[in-house]
């Protein structure tokens, strides 16, 4: 007899002594962590970007996050999401883990659900290209379409609750599922390799950003964090008037910019923000590609632009120092997007006039960005990306 059929037995009604009110599947859960622990560690290396002689005494680092088996930073937040919601209880041997993305997350989360033997959906804008849809079916992944202009973070949760899944729900929980304490995260391997005295990148769910500055303060590291934002994201202006509820269009560079501040991103963590164009962004993405080695995505464009921008204000103190940013993914996921000129036009992003003044910058470190150019309408179709 359980507890409950006891506490009936005594009184004759439900009682208030109650157990097993929810499912505990403790030795799978254990099962689940021990396979994520025993998968292979990646220290992602990290690049020191040669810098023309007029910028002698400053450094620009790139941590190239695009090695994880995932192909992206957003690996690191997959397996932290995870953990967490296995030692929370939220995931169930039989039903399927739910998120809303279309990008890197989508593939990370696919990958390891591939490991752990579990089934994915990913709730997908519409309109997403069938080159994104293919690599998350190609990892076993089930593709879910949501109705234009559809809230996809309700639709993925709405339809979680349908196929009884859990709907792992990044933009939520990252902050409070990465581990800013340990010495196996981002923070702890780029400040021990680079000891930066800024970060730079853009913020998606604002979890990789929030756990430096968290690991920056718990430590005493030097480092400040700036995050670059792109048009139509509405951290920037969220920040800046202390606006949780601030809310834009959402962006158009793939990865990070949300309509509306969501709950991972903590304004305290942040020490500046910079409003990026998005023809600049594009613009870096295509200019880093020579100097990189390799082609990065378009938020690395964003977040190096921020930093060639700090690099040139340091230089033009008589700073020395060192400016450190990811390489978040690899360009090649987008070469029918923002590596497409056609892509980039009939999205209104005119990065030209900005190609000559990044260029000029990584040869002689003269920094002369345009004075005009043209800020097209963004069309009422772009997505949001995530």
């Amino acid at each position: 007899m359980s507890v409950t059929e006891r506490a009936k037995a005594l009184d004759g009604t439900d009682g208030d002594d109650l157990s097993d009110r929810y499912r505990d599947e403790r030795d799978w859960v254990a099962g689940r962590i021990e396979l994520i622990r025993d998968l292979p560690h990646v220290e992602t290396p990290l690049i020191e970007v040669p810098l023309p002689p007029k910028l002698d005494g400053l450094r620009l680092c790139v941590k190239n996050e695009s090695v994880h088996p995932s192909g992206s930073h957003k690996h690191r937040l997959a397996e932290a999401l995870f953990t967490h919601a296995l030692a929370s209880g939220w995931l169930r041997s039989d039903g399927p883990v739910v998120e809303a993305s279309s990008g890197s997350t989508a593939i990370s989360e696919a990958w390891f659900c591939q490991k752990l033997d579990l089934a994915f959906a990913a709730v997908v804008p519409s309109g997403t290209s069938e080159e994104k849809k293919d690599t998350i079916r190609d990892l076993n992944g089930n593709v879910i379409e949501a109705p234009p202009g559809a809230d996809l973070c309700e639709h993925a949760r709405q339809y979680a609750l349908k196929v009884g899944g859990h709907f792992m729900d990044q933009f939520t929980y990252a902050e409070r599922a990465y581990d800013w304490r340990g010495e196996h995260g981002l923070a702890p391997e780029l400040i021990g390799a680079a000891d930066p005295d800024w970060f730079v990148m853009g913020a998606g769910t604002g979890g990789t950003v929030t756990s430096v500055g968290r690991y920056a303060r718990n430590t005493g590291s030097k480092v400040r964090v700036c995050v670059t934002d792109p048009e139509n994201s509405a951290f920037f202006a969220g920040w800046r008037d202390d606006n949780p509820k601030a809310t834009d269009k959402g962006s158009r560079i793939e990865g990070i910019g949300r309509p509306r501040v969501e709950p991972s991103f903590l304004f305290p963590t942040v020490n500046r923000m910079i409003r990026v164009h998005d023809a600049a962004s594009v613009a870096t993405m295509r200019v880093a590609a020579d100097h990189l080695g390799f082609r990065p995505g378009p938020s690395t464009g964003t977040g190096l632009f921020g930093a060639l921008r700090i690099l040139h204000e340091m230089q033009d103190r008589g700073e020395r120092g060192t400016v450190a940013t990811l390489m978040c993914d690899d360009g090649s996921r987008y070469n029918n997007e923002y590596y497409n000129n056609d892509w980039c036009k009939d999205h209104g992003i005119d990065f030209e006039p900005w190609l000559d003044p990044i260029t000029e910058f990584f040869e002689t470190g003269d920094w002369q960005p345009p004075t005009t150019f043209d800020a097209a309408p963004r069309p009422s179709d772009t997505l949001w990306n995530m």
